[in-house]
């Protein structure tokens, strides 16, 4: 089982304020231990949303949109990819996440499990899925 751990913005990280290195480490040191324990899949934090876009759709049509974006609570600063072998132990570790607010206020995280192949009933689009679970890059 996949679980996404987001980390959510705050106007710190939405204004581009670098955590100090207490948090980078303590951040580094949580990632480590998820290595070590064969569960890390990737991570890593995202730019201010004054440095994305987004692209909406309606029906056919699509339309591009320039951040900033004015929500932060609808926004994310970062994420850590994680496989675990249960619900309750992807709990367990998320658990030990670290505060990720810059100033060590009020911070949030949400986790999600990932859709895996095996989720979907078997057709023709699923197995080109499968297929290109092959060819990845590293």
């Amino acid at each position: 089982m996949r679980f996404m751990i987001i980390v959510k913005a705050t106007r710190d990280s939405e204004a581009g304020v670098m955590p100090p290195e207490s948090l980078i480490a303590c951040m580094g040191k949580y990632h480590e231990e998820l290595a070590k324990a064969g569960m890390l899949l990737d991570g890593s934090g995202l730019q201010p949303s004054s440095k994305g876009w987004r692209i909406k759709y309606s029906g056919d049509k699509t339309s591009f949109v320039d951040g900033p974006f004015a929500e932060t609570k609808e926004l994310i600063a970062g994420y850590t990819l994680i496989q675990a072998r249960s619900r309750e132990e992807a709990l367990e570790w998320t658990k030990r996440f670290p505060n990720p607010a810059v100033d060590g206020g009020n911070g949030e995280i949400e986790v999600r499990q990932l859709f895996e192949l095996e989720d979907f009933a078997p057709s023709e689009a699923i197995e080109r899925f499968r297929k290109m679970e092959g060819t990845k890059a590293p």
